[in-house]
């Protein structure tokens, strides 16, 4: 077994899952989309998850994915690159160069920092996912479920945002199940398509009630 082996075959266990779990909910076997979450992960570890065919990576820090990625998608340049933690205002304009999806869209002042910059980058505007804050945990980033609908329409109407969908991280220790279902409502009723929510713990329960997007890391690479 080669060293690039055991990436393989647990990319390979997370897809077949993913899937399994999209036939048992009554979905087609693809809608849910994995996003296998290399942060933390070199570009050598990575690797063997691209050569396996993986093309949706997420990464936690813009200067993290700056060092690694560039030469990464020179090799491998239809790969779609998720920034999945927080976002700095003034870490925007370098965002905007490496990412095609941005999940954390979380606050108006993050919202008219993309609307200045957007315009001015070379490359397509990124997808934007608003992060959720269900648990209204006070050390969490993400908007409450109670002001939810108010910064949707604010980045759509005084930021001229478009907004894709959702995307939740549920309090450690509780059931995840709620928290997706609450997602799932919000975007329902704000005329979003995209969930995502679920990570290696919990991915099967989330894609069970409409996931998109999954967030996978340890149950592919390994623990940190």
């Amino acid at each position: 077994m080669t060293a690039a082996a055991p990436v393989a075959l647990r990319l390979a266990e997370v897809r077949a899952s993913i899937a399994r779990a999209c036939r048992d909910a009554g979905r087609p076997a693809d809608a849910a989309t994995l996003v296998a979450v290399s942060k933390t992960f070199d570009a050598g570890e990575i690797r063997p998850a691209l050569e396996a065919g993986q093309r949706r990576f997420g990464e936690n820090r813009v200067q993290e994915a700056k060092a690694k990625w560039p030469e990464l998608k020179a090799d491998y340049p239809d790969v779609e690159l998720h920034l999945i933690g927080p976002l700095q205002s003034n870490k925007v304009r370098e965002a905007l160069a490496l990412f095609d999806v941005i999940h954390t869209l979380d606050r108006p002042s993050l919202a008219k920092e993309l609307a200045k910059e957007i315009p001015k980058s070379d490359r397509p505007a990124p997808r934007l996912l608003v992060q959720i804050n269900t648990g209204e945990e006070p050390q969490k980033a993400g908007v409450s479920p109670l002001e939810a609908d108010a910064f949707l329409e604010a980045c759509r109407a005084e930021y001229g945002l478009a907004v894709e969908g959702l995307m939740c991280i549920p309090p450690a220790g509780e059931p995840a199940a709620p928290h997706f279902a609450l997602l799932a409502t919000i975007a329902k009723r704000n005329g979003l398509s995209t969930l995502s929510m679920g990570m290696s713990g919990d991915y099967e329960t989330a894609v069970a009630l409409g996931a998109t997007h999954v967030r996978v890391g340890s149950a592919i690479f390994g623990a940190r």
